[in-house]
């Protein structure tokens, strides 16, 4: 007989039931509720009230949040796994997440809005407060950690083509939305029993009472008063909550495409009285009721009141009982969890596991295990019992260690492909600048060109002005001027004539020792008599 024991955890409360499985009969051992200050001690308690020291233990998950995808339904399983950590790592990016921080699991379900596509439904949580919930759990045996969300639908009585909603009101709300017998969506609301005890706990500072008085407080219904004002005086502290769940319940369904048949209420709040009642006051269509687990019977020893107030608990030992979503469990698996199952076998009991134990030695040895063992059996069974063990133990570190280094191996891959990525940028931010440097060096050069160009051209303006005024100045008389030229940059040509060639060569000194001329570049060429005139031609250029 296989058992789970199921606790969901919150702040200050912990709901817990052990479940036991016999063929397809599923029976409550234990259930209850414990308030706590430390929850260490408060496990450990309810870990020794139910006598479940071996037995597997189902925890809610926290802090999760809901992520949905949709992929087209003809990919392959090795594509449609790469398509969705691509767009959940899309996703981490655009919020600015590590996604390297973040523990996921997904499951798929068929699209209502496309055929062609599959639906999935993409669950992450953060590694570090994964870590934390399962450390009060080191010495003992934890096998499913699973969100509320998921696991509560393994106690509904689900329908074919039945389309249900799940109102889990506990510490916040979660909406589980079921079609055709199947997880559809689950979402989040704020909202939650935490508000409503957390206001009656500051009045009574006492948050067991505070339970007890949600409990036993019946709400108003429009068909009647049922209490008289004194009797429900902290009905202002409940029904602010309440309502705010069932109106964002409302606006949800009429902005969803799945139409909803029957609406379940569950989780702390639903143990108020009548609460089923003033949720249906808010939809018409859809019935309303209270979530009782589909494998409890009426009882007269035990309310059904009392069962429903643990239901996320046993919904979550249902999810350790093989119930549910099977994709869904973040509890990472290690060693001690490889040899416990070699070890159990699968859902044998200790009669079948001995035996089979038993026989495996025997045809080893084809020892008659009905007959007395003599000295030289026993040790060869002791021998044989401890290689085996040891093999056992080998196989399970060799299946951890591999298993580490390919997580190790896959985490340095995503390390050197970030860093591959960060060196690229950085090599490409590089030959931006050094592009923008040359850019600036060519327009300084350009300009500085620009300049001197500038510069040239007012001197070259000034220069021939004054030339001519230092020649007219100079001229002796008897020298005539026919033409002056600046051929080239600061080179001058002058053409002069004269009567008597003393003149002209007067003329020639006067322009190198008054430097109108640079003295050494003044040449001149021989004179040339036309008529009564005497022409040169006077060549230098401008100091």
């Amino acid at each position: 007989m296989a058992s789970c024991l199921g606790m969901y955890i919150e702040p200050n409360i912990i709901k817990y039931a052990k479940v036991s499985k016999e063929r397809d009969i599923l029976t409550v051992e234990s259930f209850g509720i414990k308030f706590y200050d430390k929850i260490g001690d408060a496990i450990k308690q309810i870990i020794s009230d139910t006598y479940s020291f071996k037995v597997p233990i189902s925890i809610n998950l926290s802090e999760e949040s809901y992520q949905y995808f949709y992929m087209f339904s003809l990919l392959n399983k090795n594509d449609l796994k790469k398509a969705i950590a691509t767009e959940f790592e899309a996703l981490c990016s655009e919020k600015g997440v590590n996604k390297n921080a973040l523990e996921t699991r997904y499951a798929l379900v068929n699209s209502l809005d496309d055929k062609e596509k599959v639906k999935v439904i993409h669950i992450s949580t953060n590694k570090n407060a994964l870590n934390t919930l399962q450390q009060p759990f080191v010495e003992y045996k934890v096998s499913t950690v699973t969100p509320i969300g998921t696991s509560i639908s393994n106690i509904a009585n689900l329908k074919a083509k039945e389309n249900i909603l799940i109102i889990n009101m506990e510490e916040q709300t979660t909406l589980t939305t079921i079609v055709d017998q199947k997880v559809y969506e689950v979402e989040k609301i704020e909202e939650g029993s935490a508000t409503v005890l957390d206001s009656i706990n500051i009045k009574e500072n006492s948050y067991s009472k505070a339970y007890e008085i949600c409990k036993n407080s019946t709400i108003y219904t429009m068909e009647g008063k049922e209490l008289q004002d004194e009797e429900n005086e902290y009905l202002d502290d409940i029904m602010p909550t309440l309502y705010k769940i069932a109106s964002k319940v409302k606006d949800n369904l009429a902005n969803s495409t799945v139409k909803i048949d029957r609406i379940y209420l569950t989780g702390t709040l639903s143990v108020v009285n009548n609460i089923d009642l003033y949720f249906q006051e808010f939809f018409k269509t859809e019935k309303c009721e209270i979530l009782k687990p589909f494998f409890i019977k009426d009882s007269v020893k035990i309310s059904m009141k009392d069962y429903i107030e643990v239901n996320s608990a046993m919904g979550l030992a249902l999810q350790g009982l093989e119930y549910g979503l099977k994709d869904m469990n973040f509890k990472q698996r290690t060693w001690k969890d490889d040899l416990d199952n070699i070890f159990a076998g699968s859902g044998k009991s200790e009669g079948t596991k001995q035996k089979s134990s038993n026989n495996v030695l025997a045809n080893i040895f084809r020892f008659d295990l009905k007959e007395r063992l003599d000295n030289t059996e026993r040790w060869l069974m002791r021998l044989a019992g401890g290689i085996l063990v040891l093999t056992i133990m080998y196989s399970g570190f060799s299946i951890f260690l591999s298993k580490t280094i390919e997580k190790k191996n896959k985490e340095i891959m995503e390390v050197k492909g970030h860093t591959t990525a960060q060196i690229a940028a950085v090599t490409q931010d590089i030959e931006k600048t050094n592009t923008k440097a040359n850019e600036y060096i060519q327009l300084t050069d350009n300009l500085k060109n620009i300049r001197a160009e500038v510069e040239e051209n007012n001197r070259n303006k000034k220069v021939i002005p004054n030339l001519l005024i230092n020649i007219e100045t100079a001229m002796p008389r008897g020298v005539q001027i026919t033409s002056i030229e600046n051929t080239t940059g600061n080179h001058i040509v002058i053409n002069a004539q004269s009567e008597k060639y003393e003149q002209l060569g007067y003329f020639k000194a006067i322009l190198r020792t008054q430097g109108i001329l640079a003295p050494d570049t003044i040449t001149s060429s021989a004179g040339t008599k036309q008529g009564d005139l005497v022409k040169i031609v006077i060549e230098g250029d401008l100091p």
